[in-house]
Protein backbone atom coordinates (compact mmCIF):
# COMPACT_ATOMS: atom_id res chain seq x y z
CA UNK A 1 0.00 0.00 0.00
CA UNK A 2 1.52 4.03 -0.67
CA UNK A 3 -0.10 5.88 2.05
CA UNK A 4 0.77 8.77 -0.16
CA UNK A 5 2.08 8.02 -3.25
CA UNK A 6 2.54 5.29 -5.64
CA UNK A 7 6.01 3.07 -5.02
CA UNK A 8 7.74 2.95 -8.58
CA UNK A 9 7.07 -0.83 -9.67
CA UNK A 10 9.87 -2.82 -8.14
CA UNK A 11 8.76 -6.45 -9.97
CA UNK A 12 11.40 -7.58 -11.94
CA UNK A 13 10.63 -8.76 -15.49
CA UNK A 14 12.30 -12.13 -14.97
CA UNK A 15 9.18 -13.04 -12.14
CA UNK A 16 5.88 -11.46 -14.50
CA UNK A 17 7.04 -13.71 -17.22
CA UNK A 18 7.29 -16.92 -14.78
CA UNK A 19 5.02 -19.77 -15.08
CA UNK A 20 2.39 -19.39 -12.66
CA UNK A 21 2.60 -22.39 -9.69
CA UNK A 22 -0.16 -23.47 -7.30
CA UNK A 23 -0.41 -22.00 -4.14
CA UNK A 24 -2.54 -22.40 -1.08
CA UNK A 25 -3.30 -18.45 -0.08
CA UNK A 26 -2.37 -18.45 3.58
CA UNK A 27 -5.30 -16.20 4.40
CA UNK A 28 -8.10 -17.21 2.80
CA UNK A 29 -6.91 -20.84 2.36
CA UNK A 30 -7.74 -21.74 -1.67
CA UNK A 31 -5.31 -22.49 -4.15
CA UNK A 32 -4.45 -20.04 -6.54
CA UNK A 33 -1.59 -19.78 -9.27
CA UNK A 34 1.34 -17.67 -8.91
CA UNK A 35 4.08 -16.34 -11.12
CA UNK A 36 5.60 -16.27 -7.51
CA UNK A 37 5.39 -19.16 -4.65
CA UNK A 38 6.69 -18.76 -1.12
CA UNK A 39 10.48 -19.03 -2.11
CA UNK A 40 10.44 -16.38 -4.88
CA UNK A 41 8.39 -13.88 -2.59
CA UNK A 42 11.34 -14.65 -0.08
CA UNK A 43 13.99 -14.60 -2.46
CA UNK A 44 12.25 -10.99 -4.88
CA UNK A 45 11.61 -9.28 -1.19
CA UNK A 46 15.40 -9.95 -0.26
CA UNK A 47 16.63 -8.43 -3.76
CA UNK A 48 14.50 -5.55 -3.42
CA UNK A 49 15.32 -5.19 0.03
CA UNK A 50 18.89 -3.47 -0.72
CA UNK A 51 17.30 -1.48 -3.35
CA UNK A 52 15.03 0.18 -1.20
CA UNK A 53 17.64 1.25 1.26
CA UNK A 54 19.75 2.55 -1.18
CA UNK A 55 16.54 5.07 -2.52
CA UNK A 56 15.47 5.82 0.86
CA UNK A 57 18.34 5.23 3.28
CA UNK A 58 17.46 3.45 6.65
CA UNK A 59 16.69 6.22 9.59
CA UNK A 60 19.63 6.56 11.40
CA UNK A 61 18.45 6.12 15.37
CA UNK A 62 18.58 2.95 16.26
CA UNK A 63 15.39 3.58 19.50
CA UNK A 64 13.28 3.97 16.63
CA UNK A 65 14.43 0.98 14.89
CA UNK A 66 14.38 -1.22 17.48
CA UNK A 67 10.86 0.01 18.57
CA UNK A 68 9.23 -0.15 15.23
CA UNK A 69 10.81 -3.99 14.97
CA UNK A 70 9.89 -5.07 18.08
CA UNK A 71 5.68 -3.42 17.47
CA UNK A 72 6.04 -5.07 14.30
CA UNK A 73 7.41 -8.09 15.33
CA UNK A 74 4.72 -9.07 17.56
CA UNK A 75 1.85 -8.53 15.01
CA UNK A 76 3.49 -10.38 12.72
CA UNK A 77 3.68 -13.62 15.32
CA UNK A 78 -0.11 -13.50 15.29
CA UNK A 79 -1.24 -13.22 11.83
CA UNK A 80 -1.34 -15.83 8.84
CA UNK A 81 2.30 -16.35 7.87
CA UNK A 82 4.15 -15.91 11.62
CA UNK A 83 6.80 -18.84 9.84
CA UNK A 84 8.36 -16.10 7.39
CA UNK A 85 11.46 -14.38 8.29
CA UNK A 86 9.75 -10.45 8.93
CA UNK A 87 11.90 -7.58 8.49
CA UNK A 88 10.57 -3.80 9.81
CA UNK A 89 12.65 -0.44 8.44
CA UNK A 90 12.23 2.79 9.20
CA UNK A 91 13.26 4.92 6.24
CA UNK A 92 15.18 8.42 6.20
CA UNK A 93 12.05 10.05 4.12
CA UNK A 94 9.58 12.76 4.53
CA UNK A 95 6.90 11.23 2.84
CA UNK A 96 3.46 10.16 4.47
CA UNK A 97 3.99 6.51 3.41
CA UNK A 98 4.43 2.85 4.15
CA UNK A 99 4.84 -0.13 1.88
CA UNK A 100 5.47 -3.91 1.71
CA UNK A 101 7.66 -6.13 -0.44
CA UNK A 102 7.05 -9.78 -1.24
CA UNK A 103 8.58 -11.94 1.70
CA UNK A 104 8.04 -9.92 4.73
CA UNK A 105 9.47 -6.52 4.36
CA UNK A 106 8.17 -4.19 5.62
CA UNK A 107 8.49 -0.15 5.19
CA UNK A 108 7.35 2.84 7.25
CA UNK A 109 8.73 6.69 6.80
CA UNK A 110 9.44 8.70 10.08
CA UNK A 111 7.47 10.90 7.63
CA UNK A 112 4.21 9.48 8.71
CA UNK A 113 5.17 8.38 12.20
CA UNK A 114 5.55 12.05 13.31
CA UNK A 115 1.52 11.96 12.55
CA UNK A 116 1.28 9.05 14.08
CA UNK A 117 0.00 9.59 17.79
CA UNK A 118 0.71 6.45 19.58
CA UNK A 119 1.75 3.02 19.23
CA UNK A 120 -1.52 1.65 18.74
CA UNK A 121 -1.83 4.00 15.02
CA UNK A 122 2.04 2.53 14.92
CA UNK A 123 0.15 -1.34 14.86
CA UNK A 124 -2.21 0.03 12.37
CA UNK A 125 -0.18 1.18 9.62
CA UNK A 126 2.18 -1.89 10.23
CA UNK A 127 -0.76 -4.56 10.61
CA UNK A 128 -2.28 -3.13 6.92
CA UNK A 129 1.40 -3.87 5.40
CA UNK A 130 1.15 -7.27 6.99
CA UNK A 131 -1.86 -7.86 5.57
CA UNK A 132 -1.16 -7.43 1.86
CA UNK A 133 2.00 -9.63 2.53
CA UNK A 134 0.32 -12.28 4.66
CA UNK A 135 -2.43 -12.63 1.87
CA UNK A 136 0.13 -12.85 -1.05
CA UNK A 137 -1.38 -9.57 -2.61
CA UNK A 138 2.25 -8.76 -4.35
CA UNK A 139 2.70 -11.95 -5.48
CA UNK A 140 -1.17 -11.66 -7.14
CA UNK A 141 -0.07 -8.45 -9.26
CA UNK A 142 2.67 -9.89 -10.50
CA UNK A 143 0.53 -12.87 -11.57
CA UNK A 144 -1.95 -10.56 -12.98
CA UNK A 145 0.33 -8.22 -14.82
CA UNK A 146 3.29 -10.87 -15.93
CA UNK A 147 2.58 -9.99 -19.63
CA UNK A 148 2.40 -6.19 -19.25
CA UNK A 149 6.17 -5.82 -19.35
CA UNK A 150 5.74 -3.68 -22.22
CA UNK A 151 3.89 -0.73 -20.05
CA UNK A 152 7.33 -0.39 -17.93
CA UNK A 153 9.47 0.00 -21.17
CA UNK A 154 7.33 2.63 -22.73
CA UNK A 155 6.89 4.40 -20.10
CA UNK A 156 10.66 5.12 -19.16
CA UNK A 157 10.47 6.47 -22.64
CA UNK A 158 9.53 9.71 -21.20
CA UNK A 159 13.03 9.31 -18.94
CA UNK A 160 15.68 8.93 -21.66
CA UNK A 161 14.81 12.70 -23.31
CA UNK A 162 17.56 13.89 -20.94
CA UNK A 163 20.07 10.22 -20.75
CA UNK A 164 21.29 11.46 -24.39
CA UNK A 165 23.17 14.01 -22.52
CA UNK A 166 25.44 11.35 -21.08
CA UNK A 167 23.62 11.32 -17.43
CA UNK A 168 22.62 7.65 -16.50
CA UNK A 169 19.42 8.56 -15.09
CA UNK A 170 16.22 9.88 -15.67
CA UNK A 171 15.49 13.22 -14.00
CA UNK A 172 13.31 13.78 -11.33
CA UNK A 173 11.32 15.29 -13.44
CA UNK A 174 10.72 12.58 -15.78
CA UNK A 175 10.46 10.06 -13.30
CA UNK A 176 7.64 11.77 -11.65
CA UNK A 177 6.09 11.05 -15.41
CA UNK A 178 7.27 7.96 -16.16
CA UNK A 179 6.98 6.10 -12.79
CA UNK A 180 3.68 7.78 -12.28
CA UNK A 181 2.62 5.77 -16.04
CA UNK A 182 4.73 2.49 -15.27
CA UNK A 183 2.93 2.45 -11.40
CA UNK A 184 -0.24 2.97 -12.58
CA UNK A 185 0.19 -0.40 -14.99
CA UNK A 186 2.08 -2.45 -12.93
CA UNK A 187 1.78 -1.69 -8.96
CA UNK A 188 -1.61 -0.74 -7.76
CA UNK A 189 -3.49 -2.73 -5.72
CA UNK A 190 -7.24 -3.49 -5.92
CA UNK A 191 -9.87 -2.26 -3.80
CA UNK A 192 -10.51 -5.25 -2.88
CA UNK A 193 -6.99 -5.98 -1.90
CA UNK A 194 -6.88 -2.56 -0.26
CA UNK A 195 -10.35 -3.62 1.53
CA UNK A 196 -8.84 -6.97 2.51
CA UNK A 197 -5.69 -5.53 4.22
CA UNK A 198 -7.51 -3.02 5.97
CA UNK A 199 -9.42 -5.89 7.87
CA UNK A 200 -6.58 -8.15 8.36
CA UNK A 201 -4.75 -4.87 9.89
CA UNK A 202 -7.99 -4.63 12.04
CA UNK A 203 -7.31 -8.03 13.27
CA UNK A 204 -3.86 -8.67 13.93
CA UNK A 205 -4.75 -5.59 16.41
CA UNK A 206 -7.31 -7.24 17.92
CA UNK A 207 -5.41 -10.29 18.88
CA UNK A 208 -2.69 -8.31 20.15
CA UNK A 209 -4.85 -6.32 22.50
CA UNK A 210 -4.67 -2.91 20.24
CA UNK A 211 -8.02 -1.40 19.74
CA UNK A 212 -9.38 -2.32 16.16
CA UNK A 213 -10.28 1.50 16.11
CA UNK A 214 -6.63 2.83 15.48
CA UNK A 215 -7.41 1.52 11.70
CA UNK A 216 -10.03 4.26 11.68
CA UNK A 217 -7.69 6.69 13.27
CA UNK A 218 -4.88 6.10 10.70
CA UNK A 219 -6.87 6.57 7.43
CA UNK A 220 -8.34 9.83 9.35
CA UNK A 221 -4.63 10.90 9.73
CA UNK A 222 -4.82 10.82 5.90
CA UNK A 223 -7.98 12.49 5.60
CA UNK A 224 -6.07 15.43 7.35
CA UNK A 225 -3.48 15.82 5.09
CA UNK A 226 -5.87 16.28 2.61
CA UNK A 227 -7.58 18.38 3.91
CA UNK A 228 -4.80 20.38 5.30
CA UNK A 229 -3.54 20.34 1.15
CA UNK A 230 -6.44 21.73 0.47
CA UNK A 231 -7.00 24.44 2.86
CA UNK A 232 -3.26 25.55 2.00
CA UNK A 233 -3.61 25.34 -1.48
CA UNK A 234 -6.96 28.03 -0.68
CA UNK A 235 -5.03 30.40 1.63
CA UNK A 236 -2.15 30.51 -0.86
CA UNK A 237 -4.95 31.68 -3.51
CA UNK A 238 -3.99 27.93 -5.73
CA UNK A 239 -6.20 25.38 -7.11
CA UNK A 240 -7.36 22.83 -4.28
CA UNK A 241 -6.23 19.47 -5.33
CA UNK A 242 -9.20 17.34 -5.88
CA UNK A 243 -8.92 15.28 -3.36
CA UNK A 244 -9.74 11.88 -5.44
CA UNK A 245 -6.97 8.97 -6.15
CA UNK A 246 -5.69 9.07 -9.55
CA UNK A 247 -5.68 5.48 -9.28
CA UNK A 248 -9.01 4.39 -10.04
CA UNK A 249 -8.50 0.69 -8.31
CA UNK A 250 -7.51 2.79 -5.64
CA UNK A 251 -10.46 3.25 -2.87
CA UNK A 252 -10.18 7.11 -1.82
CA UNK A 253 -9.68 7.70 1.79
CA UNK A 254 -13.48 8.64 1.98
CA UNK A 255 -14.36 5.29 0.83
CA UNK A 256 -11.78 3.64 3.12
CA UNK A 257 -12.76 5.58 6.35
CA UNK A 258 -16.16 4.24 6.21
CA UNK A 259 -15.24 0.65 5.08
CA UNK A 260 -12.82 0.92 8.35
CA UNK A 261 -14.99 2.21 10.51
CA UNK A 262 -18.08 -0.94 9.57
CA UNK A 263 -14.89 -2.64 10.06
CA UNK A 264 -13.84 -1.97 13.52
CA UNK A 265 -17.18 -1.81 14.89
CA UNK A 266 -17.76 -5.20 14.44
CA UNK A 267 -15.27 -5.72 17.19
CA UNK A 268 -16.06 -6.12 20.87
CA UNK A 269 -14.02 -6.30 24.03
CA UNK A 270 -11.45 -4.72 26.65
CA UNK A 271 -8.02 -3.38 24.85
CA UNK A 272 -5.06 -2.07 26.03
CA UNK A 273 -3.61 1.48 26.64
CA UNK A 274 -2.91 2.41 23.34
CA UNK A 275 0.51 3.83 24.43
CA UNK A 276 0.31 7.29 23.64
CA UNK A 277 2.71 8.34 26.29
CA UNK A 278 5.13 6.07 25.39
CA UNK A 279 5.18 6.41 21.79
CA UNK A 280 5.69 10.47 21.75
CA UNK A 281 8.78 9.61 24.74
CA UNK A 282 10.22 7.31 21.83
CA UNK A 283 10.27 9.82 18.65
CA UNK A 284 11.12 12.42 20.61
CA UNK A 285 13.81 14.00 19.36
CA UNK A 286 13.07 12.47 15.99
CA UNK A 287 14.15 14.29 12.92
CA UNK A 288 11.34 16.01 11.17
CA UNK A 289 11.50 17.13 7.92
CA UNK A 290 14.51 16.91 5.94
CA UNK A 291 17.41 15.52 7.52
CA UNK A 292 20.82 16.82 7.30
CA UNK A 293 22.17 14.24 5.33
CA UNK A 294 19.68 14.67 2.39
CA UNK A 295 19.92 18.49 2.78
CA UNK A 296 17.70 20.78 4.25
CA UNK A 297 15.00 22.90 2.07
CA UNK A 298 13.64 26.74 3.75
CA UNK A 299 10.84 27.61 1.78
CA UNK A 300 12.64 28.85 -1.56
CA UNK A 301 16.24 28.10 -0.03
CA UNK A 302 18.33 24.89 -0.18
CA UNK A 303 21.19 24.13 1.74
CA UNK A 304 22.97 21.34 2.10
CA UNK A 305 25.72 21.37 5.11
CA UNK A 306 27.30 18.24 4.18
CA UNK A 307 28.12 18.94 0.33
CA UNK A 308 28.58 22.67 1.11
CA UNK A 309 26.50 24.24 -1.06
CA UNK A 310 23.30 26.31 -1.28
CA UNK A 311 20.56 27.38 -3.71
CA UNK A 312 17.57 29.74 -4.33
CA UNK A 313 14.75 29.16 -6.14
CA UNK A 314 13.15 32.12 -8.03
CA UNK A 315 10.10 33.60 -6.67
CA UNK A 316 7.14 31.39 -7.36
CA UNK A 317 9.28 27.98 -8.16
CA UNK A 318 9.58 25.56 -5.41
CA UNK A 319 12.59 22.98 -4.60
CA UNK A 320 12.24 18.94 -4.70
CA UNK A 321 14.61 17.21 -3.00
CA UNK A 322 15.57 13.71 -4.15
CA UNK A 323 18.53 11.11 -3.81
CA UNK A 324 19.42 11.47 -7.02
CA UNK A 325 19.29 15.03 -7.73
CA UNK A 326 17.75 18.67 -6.39
CA UNK A 327 14.86 20.31 -8.90
CA UNK A 328 14.13 23.20 -8.94
CA UNK A 329 10.43 23.40 -10.18
CA UNK A 330 8.47 26.36 -12.11
CA UNK A 331 4.81 27.21 -10.82
CA UNK A 332 3.15 25.22 -13.83
CA UNK A 333 5.21 22.01 -13.28
CA UNK A 334 6.53 22.38 -16.84
CA UNK A 335 10.08 23.32 -16.47
CA UNK A 336 13.09 23.52 -14.07
CA UNK A 337 16.68 23.30 -13.36
CA UNK A 338 17.89 19.88 -12.08
CA UNK A 339 21.16 19.69 -10.07
CA UNK A 340 23.48 16.56 -9.54
CA UNK A 341 26.72 16.29 -8.14
CA UNK A 342 29.19 14.91 -10.92
CA UNK A 343 31.00 11.67 -9.78
CA UNK A 344 34.91 12.43 -9.18
CA UNK A 345 36.19 10.07 -11.85
CA UNK A 346 34.15 12.41 -14.60
CA UNK A 347 36.62 15.42 -13.98
CA UNK A 348 37.86 17.76 -11.79
CA UNK A 349 36.93 20.61 -14.08
CA UNK A 350 33.65 21.61 -15.48
CA UNK A 351 35.60 21.65 -19.25
CA UNK A 352 36.90 17.53 -18.45
CA UNK A 353 33.03 17.28 -16.86
CA UNK A 354 31.30 18.45 -20.79
CA UNK A 355 34.29 16.87 -22.35
CA UNK A 356 34.20 13.13 -20.80
CA UNK A 357 30.57 13.01 -19.83
CA UNK A 358 28.39 14.97 -22.28
CA UNK A 359 30.57 14.01 -25.14
CA UNK A 360 28.97 16.90 -27.12
CA UNK A 361 28.57 16.35 -30.81
CA UNK A 362 27.95 20.19 -31.18
CA UNK A 363 27.53 23.32 -29.66
CA UNK A 364 28.94 26.29 -27.89
CA UNK A 365 30.72 26.39 -24.70
CA UNK A 366 30.67 29.99 -22.12
CA UNK A 367 32.50 30.37 -19.13
CA UNK A 368 30.34 31.60 -16.21
CA UNK A 369 30.99 32.43 -12.39
CA UNK A 370 28.46 31.99 -9.55
CA UNK A 371 29.84 33.37 -6.40
CA UNK A 372 33.30 32.82 -7.00
CA UNK A 373 32.91 29.54 -8.39
CA UNK A 374 34.13 28.91 -12.00
CA UNK A 375 31.16 27.27 -14.39
CA UNK A 376 30.95 26.48 -18.00
CA UNK A 377 27.13 26.44 -19.80
CA UNK A 378 27.15 24.48 -22.81
CA UNK A 379 24.42 24.64 -25.43
CA UNK A 380 24.65 22.33 -28.33
CA UNK A 381 23.61 18.49 -29.02
CA UNK A 382 24.88 15.36 -28.41
CA UNK A 383 24.40 11.63 -29.35
CA UNK A 384 23.21 8.60 -27.56
CA UNK A 385 24.39 5.07 -28.19
CA UNK A 386 21.75 4.66 -30.71
CA UNK A 387 23.14 7.58 -32.91
CA UNK A 388 20.11 9.74 -32.10
CA UNK A 389 21.08 13.76 -31.79
CA UNK A 390 19.27 15.70 -28.84
CA UNK A 391 19.48 18.98 -27.45
CA UNK A 392 20.85 19.57 -24.44
CA UNK A 393 21.13 23.33 -22.25
CA UNK A 394 23.48 22.86 -19.33
CA UNK A 395 26.09 24.19 -16.73
CA UNK A 396 28.37 22.64 -14.93
CA UNK A 397 30.27 24.62 -11.71
CA UNK A 398 33.20 23.57 -9.75
CA UNK A 399 31.57 23.47 -6.22
CA UNK A 400 33.23 23.57 -2.81
CA UNK A 401 35.53 20.66 -1.79
CA UNK A 402 36.33 20.20 -5.52
CA UNK A 403 33.48 18.25 -6.45
CA UNK A 404 31.84 19.25 -9.74
CA UNK A 405 27.81 19.85 -10.26
CA UNK A 406 25.74 19.47 -13.23
CA UNK A 407 22.96 21.91 -13.69
CA UNK A 408 20.68 20.79 -16.84
CA UNK A 409 17.96 23.08 -18.09
CA UNK A 410 14.33 21.28 -18.40
CA UNK A 411 10.90 21.37 -20.00
CA UNK A 412 8.45 19.73 -21.34
CA UNK A 413 9.31 21.56 -24.68
CA UNK A 414 11.32 24.13 -26.52
CA UNK A 415 8.63 27.19 -25.69
CA UNK A 416 8.29 26.02 -22.40
CA UNK A 417 12.47 26.27 -22.56
CA UNK A 418 12.24 29.98 -23.55
CA UNK A 419 10.04 31.01 -21.19
CA UNK A 420 11.43 29.67 -18.66
CA UNK A 421 15.46 30.13 -19.50
CA UNK A 422 16.02 33.49 -17.76
CA UNK A 423 14.52 32.17 -14.01
CA UNK A 424 16.61 29.52 -14.95
CA UNK A 425 19.36 31.36 -15.01
CA UNK A 426 18.78 32.96 -11.61
CA UNK A 427 18.56 29.74 -9.90
CA UNK A 428 22.21 28.24 -11.49
CA UNK A 429 23.41 31.75 -10.28
CA UNK A 430 22.06 31.62 -6.91
CA UNK A 431 24.58 28.76 -6.46
CA UNK A 432 26.91 29.40 -3.92
CA UNK A 433 29.29 27.77 -1.04
CA UNK A 434 27.56 27.92 2.12
CA UNK A 435 27.35 30.52 4.52
CA UNK A 436 27.65 31.22 8.34
CA UNK A 437 24.09 32.37 7.86
CA UNK A 438 23.45 29.39 5.44
CA UNK A 439 25.24 26.90 7.82
CA UNK A 440 22.79 28.29 10.83
CA UNK A 441 19.78 28.00 8.34
CA UNK A 442 20.65 24.40 7.60
CA UNK A 443 19.86 23.25 10.86
CA UNK A 444 17.48 20.87 10.88
CA UNK A 445 14.35 20.47 12.49
CA UNK A 446 13.19 17.69 15.23
CA UNK A 447 10.00 16.41 17.19
CA UNK A 448 9.87 17.07 20.93
CA UNK A 449 7.26 15.95 23.29
CA UNK A 450 6.01 18.57 25.95
CA UNK A 451 2.80 19.23 27.72
CA UNK A 452 0.52 21.80 25.94
CA UNK A 453 0.69 25.32 27.72
CA UNK A 454 -2.51 27.11 28.89
CA UNK A 455 -2.66 28.85 25.49
CA UNK A 456 -2.89 25.08 23.60
CA UNK A 457 -1.51 25.28 20.39
CA UNK A 458 -1.87 29.32 19.65
CA UNK A 459 0.65 29.81 21.99
CA UNK A 460 2.73 26.61 21.78
CA UNK A 461 3.27 28.01 17.76
CA UNK A 462 5.40 30.88 18.78
CA UNK A 463 8.02 29.17 20.15
CA UNK A 464 8.38 27.04 16.54
CA UNK A 465 10.80 26.97 13.40
CA UNK A 466 8.04 26.27 11.07
CA UNK A 467 7.93 29.15 8.24
CA UNK A 468 4.15 28.85 7.83
CA UNK A 469 0.82 27.81 9.20
CA UNK A 470 2.58 27.04 12.46
CA UNK A 471 -0.38 26.27 14.62
CA UNK A 472 -2.06 24.46 11.72
CA UNK A 473 0.80 22.49 11.50
CA UNK A 474 1.09 21.56 14.89
CA UNK A 475 -2.64 20.47 14.93
CA UNK A 476 -1.93 18.65 12.01
CA UNK A 477 0.91 16.46 13.46
CA UNK A 478 -0.94 15.97 16.85
CA UNK A 479 -4.43 14.91 14.99
CA UNK A 480 -6.03 17.33 16.09
CA UNK A 481 -6.90 18.80 12.71
CA UNK A 482 -10.17 19.58 10.71
CA UNK A 483 -13.59 19.17 11.57
CA UNK A 484 -14.48 16.73 14.44
CA UNK A 485 -11.22 16.29 15.80
CA UNK A 486 -10.54 16.80 19.58
CA UNK A 487 -8.37 19.12 20.64
CA UNK A 488 -6.07 18.03 23.92
CA UNK A 489 -6.57 19.69 27.12
CA UNK A 490 -3.91 22.15 28.43
CA UNK A 491 -1.23 19.83 30.10
CA UNK A 492 -1.76 17.06 28.11
CA UNK A 493 1.77 15.90 26.34
CA UNK A 494 1.71 16.44 22.61
CA UNK A 495 4.16 16.43 19.74
CA UNK A 496 5.89 20.15 18.78
CA UNK A 497 8.66 21.18 16.46
CA UNK A 498 11.92 22.55 17.49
Amino acid sequence: MRWNRVLPALLSASLLVACGTAVVNPVTGQTEYSAMDEPAEIAEGQKQHQSILKQYGAYDNPTVQAYVNDVGQKLAAQSHRPNLTWTFTVLDSTEINAFALPGGYVYITRGIMAYLDSEAELAGVLGHEIGHVCARHGAQRATKERNAGFGVMAATVLGMVLEAGGVSRATDLANQVSQTAAAGYIASYSREQESQADELGAEYLSRNQYNPQNMVNVIKVLKNQERFAADTAKAEGRPAPTGANWLASHPSNDKRLADIEQIAAGYGGRYADDQHAHYLKTIDGMTFGDSREQGVTRGRHFYHEGLGIALTAPNGWRIQNAPEAITLVNGAGDAGLIVRLVPDKAGGTPEEVIRNVIKPSEGRSEKRSFNGLSALHFVGAVRNSQGQSKNVNLTVVAGPAGHQYLMQYAAKDAATLQRNEAQMQEAEASFRALSAADRAAARPWALKSVALPRGGFTELARSTPLLSQQEARLKLINGAYGEGSTEPKPGQLVKTVQ
